[in-house]
């Protein structure tokens, strides 16, 4: 175990090597039990590779709408074909009576489905010489839809998603040219398939901070899809309060395609349920945004212990520092 960590430290940030012996993957597993732990974290290869890939999508997808051309791979189908697997278990697996209003227990019956079934769906997807990665990578798979014991659903579960796609990534599955359709095709179905979760089984929010919080289980997106708004001719920030120009651009925009499930999820004024994003429709333009954004979502997700704690780290997403 000790000498495939050692090996994992030396491989290149953006390619996995060539012909990568099958025995240097490892199933991932938490590193970081103690708050003095982040620390470890914030120097790792994995947190430098993890957010290196959110800032490359970010730039990738600057600018661009939803319904722009762009190449669809073999495997980024493969991937979408995953993600209607997920959604198909849902409309199998109807919520059950209970006296309960949330977390439905039904999610439970749907997760075991996953569970089983995690590492036949990631092999799948993966060229056959690399199918010895699979077990390393279906883990962040399985902790990208939620809790199946609090029966919740945060940012740290979007994060595994991501770090999901990172590894596909880097074991040479997802290749550089499919920057676009990994935000608007792949982490777009993933969105829709997180709603249908989370408004099916009444799923909580995990570790929500109320209105004080950006969304109660969202945060990429607001961070990709304000990137897809820099330089828009006519729409600014304080555009996206408005229900009308939402229902008008949210197929194009991520940014307000989140705003729209919020307006569908919550009653009462956009001011009181989501002050956060109310106080982000002041900032002047889309790029402040951005960065402003980038920078919460490192302090309040990233940076922040109890997401952290829940996090694995195996071989391809390493808890060894950073290589100067």
């Amino acid at each position: 175990m000790a000498e495939a960590e050692q090996q994992s430290g030396s491989t290149p940030e953006d390619e996995a090597p060539e012909g990568r012996d099958s025995n240097t993957f490892m199933v991932p597993k938490k590193e970081i039990s103690m708050v003095p732990d982040m620390g470890k974290w914030k120097r790792s290869q994995a947190y430098a590779d993890y957010m290196g890939f959110v800032l490359t999508l970010n730039e990738g997808v600057k600018g661009k709408k939803l319904t722009c051309e762009y190449k669809v791979s073999e495997t980024v189908e493969k991937v979408l074909e995953l993600l209607g697997t997920l959604d198909r278990w849902i409309n199998e697996t109807p919520p059950v009576d209970q006296p309960s209003r949330f977390g439905n227990k039904a999610y439970r019956t749907w997760y075991s489905k996953l569970d089983q079934e995690a590492e036949a769906l990631v092999s799948a997807v993966l060229p056959a010489d690399k199918y010895a990665a699979a077990p390393e990578i279906a883990v962040y798979l399985k902790e990208s839809v939620g809790n199946a014991t609090r029966i919740d659903y945060g940012t740290g579960h979007e994060a595994a998603f991501a770090a999901f796609l990172c590894c596909l990534c880097k074991v040479g599955a997802l290749r550089v040219d499919d920057q676009l359709a990994i935000v608007f095709k792949i982490f777009n179905r993933y969105l829709s398939v997180m709603r249908k979760l989370q408004r099916t089984y009444r799923m909580e929010p995990a570790g929500s901070q109320g209105v004080w919080g950006l969304d109660d289980f969202q945060f990429l997106p607001f961070i990709w899809g304000s990137s897809q708004f820099i330089d828009h001719p006519t729409l600014e920030p304080r555009h996206f309060i408005d229900e009308r120009v939402v229902n008008e651009h949210h197929l194009d925009y991520m940014f307000l395609d989140c705003i729209k499930f919020i307006n569908e999820m919550k009653t009462g004024p956009f001011a009181e349920h989501s002050n956060q994003l109310w106080n982000i429709s002041a900032v002047p333009s889309w790029s402040k945004v951005n960065q402003g954004l980038i920078r919460m979502y490192k302090a309040e997700c990233l940076e922040k212990f109890p997401v952290i704690q829940h996090f694995k780290f195996g071989s391809l997403l390493s808890i060894q520092p950073t290589k100067h």
